[in-house]
Formats: C-alpha cells, structure tokens, sequence
C-alpha cells in the first residue's frame, strides 16, 4: 500500500513552515514515488480546500505554498456574536 501523496506533502511542508512548488516536486520525486505537476496541483488543491495550506504565486510559473497558522486564522474571523 502506497503512502497517500496528500500526506506526505503536507508533512514534509509542515515541517518547513513554507516552500516553493518546485522544492516540493523535488522532494517527492527524490523519496522514491512518481508525483508529476498535475499530481501536485491536485493535492495542493486538496490541502487549501482543508484549509490546512496556502498557495500564492510568486512568479510566472512558481508559487509558494505555506503552512496555515490556525490560531492566526482564528483571530481573523469576525465573531458573530460579540
């Protein structure tokens, strides 16, 4: 049974904070799996609709992806009842 790339990717960006789409591509590549660049659109697509990272571009064609601080996020959210 293969390891789910959604998985991988966020722990190994968890553990950097943030990262370029490249340095992620590389780095799931080098551990032995095949992860193409549609592969990773999908899962960084999948991990921004969990909210658990952003993804901004940078330039024409990098983008950096960053890990969300939940608390931070917490205190953005207008509270209704206050």
């Amino acid at each position: 049974m293969r390891y789910p790339l959604r998985y991988a990717a966020f722990e190994w960006i968890s553990g950097k904070k943030s990262a370029t789409d490249d340095e992620l591509l590389e780095s799931l590549n080098k551990n032995g799996g095949k992860c193409s660049p549609d592969e990773l659109d999908k899962v960084l697509m999948q991990l921004e609709i969990l909210g658990l990272v952003t993804v901004r571009w940078v330039a024409k064609d990098r983008r950096r992806i960053e890990v969300v601080d939940k608390a931070a996020e917490e205190s953005r959210v207008p509270r209704i009842n206050e």
